[in-house]
């Protein structure tokens, strides 16, 4: 049997006075314990404005982050609009297996969405990726402040338009030939270089699923390679000009800085937002691939959101759709998680 704790276990014997004694780090310990919830208190009152201004957006995760949750139950129920998801037949993994190994052309069409969604994703990482961290490299070699500013305002500014704006741009520079209006601009360009026949042009590229997946990523990239740039410019900017004079007097030119000094100061930078990049891997929205596809790229352009958006809308199966959505999400989170460890254990850089 274990011996019972004693008092001279936790306390220190003074031999002068014959007394035990606390030890002064355990009685600070013991005290900040006690009066832990004072502390926070005291705390939340000094900075009551801050925490204030964090009410917004702790109010917008609720109802547009952990509410919504609760229809995920409607991937294992019989979808019923006039009974509240809590009292609807219980459905089990039905409407998963349906999706899954179905058989038929609902599964065929999911695994088709899929791999389109995956394909866009990945074509997105490897080409989005790096270009807002070369822009970033671009913009620390501008040495005048204003056309510095200048070029970063013009780089950001498709970012602020709304999804609307930039499929209707890009439908205009593409857009098919007609007796009214002639090609687009863009497909006027590449049938003189010879890159597309005059035909392929006069149907427009938009109706060609072999061109649907490049007219995304490029978009794509002219819409938030601006904007994406910023984190990374931030961390370029924030390197010491001591590491610059140390590399300049080893004999470093511009790129050979850029390749031992800038890009492995903001490594951890890279590391960070590449976690986060494939942790939205599976997340396409439907707003862009819907404005921007037609029944003749469904095989290159349907992705899991238009997917659920056709058959949970459309259709009015709504199972189907949560199904869907909600395999795509536990792929997506399960890439987060494995791309975090990677990264923890190949570099030390993690997210959490």
């Amino acid at each position: 049997m274990a011996d019972k704790a004693k008092a001279a276990d936790f306390l220190l014997y003074d031999e002068e006075t014959g007394t035990y004694r606390m030890d002064p780090e355990q009685a600070v310990r013991d005290d900040v314990e006690k009066h832990y919830w004072k502390h926070v208190g005291l705390m939340v009152a000094k900075d009551w404005r801050l925490y204030v201004m964090l009410i917004p957006m702790i109010l917008v995760f609720l109802f547009w982050r952990y509410f919504p949750m609760y229809e995920l139950l409607g991937s294992f129920k019989v979808a019923d609009e006039v009974k509240p998801v809590a009292e609807q037949y219980f459905a089990g993994f039905s409407y998963f297996r349906r999706l899954l190994v179905g058989g038929d052309s609902l599964s065929a069409d999911f695994w088709r969405a899929f791999r389109n969604t995956f394909l866009l994703s990945f074509y997105g990482l490897l080409f989005g990726f790096p270009a807002p961290i070369i822009l970033a490299l671009f913009f620390n070699e501008i040495r005048s402040n204003m056309m510095r500013s200048i070029y970063q305002v013009l780089t950001y500014l498709p970012k602020f338009m709304s999804t609307v704006v930039m499929t209707s741009l890009t439908t205009l520079l593409v857009r098919q030939g007609s007796i009214i209006s002639g090609m687009g601009v863009i497909s006027k360009a590449l049938v003189a270089l010879g890159l597309i026949s005059h035909d392929v042009g006069q149907a427009g590229l938009l109706n060609q699923p072999q061109f649907f997946r490049a007219i995304y990523q490029i978009t794509g990239i002219w819409e938030g390679a601006g904007y994406g740039s910023i984190v990374f410019f931030a961390a370029i900017i924030a390197i010491s000009p001591t590491s610059y004079e140390a590399a300049q007097i080893d004999g470093a030119g511009k790129m050979a800085q850029m390749r031992y000094v800038v890009l492995p100061s903001i490594l951890s930078t890279i590391v960070i937002m590449l976690i986060t990049h494939i942790g939205g891997l599976l997340s396409i929205g439907y707003e862009k691939v819907l404005l921007l596809y037609n029944s003749n790229t469904y095989i290159t352009a349907d992705v899991v959101s238009t997917f659920a958006q056709r058959y949970g809308i459309l259709g009015a199966n709504k199972g189907l759709a949560s199904a869907s959505e909600m395999l795509n999400n536990v792929v997506g989170m399960l890439l987060v998680i494995g791309a975090n460890t990677i990264a923890r254990k190949a570099s030390n850089t993690s997210l959490y």
